[in-house]
């Protein structure tokens, strides 16, 4: 039976997956859910050793900011790879991805790819991003590898504008880079995790940034000018004309361009330039 939900509320936050359009799940589902969970092991989820909270803004917009939940796993010492939630609760909505590379992978990046990375150098000294439930003391060696590092981060579900599913092309991220720029309503998570970003702020001054990497995202927020993702139409690489039965082969594709990078193989990513706004 379909659900009447909206698939929106029209700029007002959603309020968690209740508002998520669908029937609520049946005691056959749940029963179903349990007896697969105990037999089927969730080895990539069972890797995840840190939870993160911080807060982000829409590259394109810099006045939409969301608070997000990264859990996180190490793929090596150089590599982590979050899944974003936009809480801790058990209905929390899994709202994006993002990966965090240290200052020496980040450095072998192409500058085109370097754009779309942000500096935590900013949010860790400042305080805004900690361990939910670890004392400040306990959270100080991981801080001061963190401080060094470099996220790319990507939403799919823009819950602030009251999407009540993952809709639209995905949005690229960025992280506070200068005093000023939060929203003062958003660190209510001092109070909601007993935590006092003052006393971390004064706990990581000390802390030394990335030495010769450069926050290619923030530069360019400085200049007022954004970065904002967009569909394109192109033709199926080798392929020309209609395909089979008819059906046309140009697909909805994001812009995207091979580079080689200094480390790992050659892909295919987006690319930053398709589309620039203010």
């Amino acid at each position: 039976m379909a659900s009447d939900k909206p698939l929106s509320t029209g700029g007002t936050a959603a309020s968690g997956l209740s508002d998520v359009p669908g029937e609520a799940k049946t005691m056959t589902t749940r029963v179903m859910e349990t007896g697969a969970s105990t037999v089927q092991q969730f080895r990539p989820i069972r890797q995840i050793g840190q939870h993160l909270c911080a807060f982000h803004y829409y590259a394109s917009d810099m006045s939409r900011q969301v608070e997000a939940h990264h859990y996180c796993s190490h793929v090596n010492e150089d590599v982590h790879q979050c899944l974003v939630y936009d809480s801790d609760q058990p209905s929390a909505r899994l709202i994006g991805v993002e990966f965090i590379v240290s200052e020496e992978v980040f450095l072998t990046l192409p500058e085109a790819e370097q754009r779309m990375w942000h500096a935590h150098e900013y949010e860790v000294k400042s305080g805004l991003l900690f361990m939910p439930g670890l004392p400040a003391i306990a959270e100080q060696p991981i801080m001061a590898k963190l401080v060094k590092t470099f996220g790319k981060t990507w939403h799919f579900w823009q819950f602030d504008r009251g999407d009540a599913l993952p809709l639209g092309v995905p949005q690229l991220m960025g992280a506070f880079f200068a005093d000023g720029q939060l929203k003062p309503e958003l660190p209510r998570v001092e109070q909601r995790y007993g935590v006092q970003m003052e006393e971390r702020r004064k706990m990581r001054a000390d802390l030394k940034g990335p030495e010769r990497a450069v926050d290619q995202l923030a530069e360019q927020i400085k200049r007022g000018m954004g970065l904002e993702t967009e569909l394109k139409e192109c033709a199926l690489p080798g392929k020309e004309g209609p395909g089979v039965g008819g059906v046309g082969v140009a697909g909805m594709a994001a812009a995207g361009k091979e580079h080689v990078g200094q480390v790992g193989r050659k892909t295919t990513g987006s690319d930053p330039t398709a589309r620039i706004g203010g």
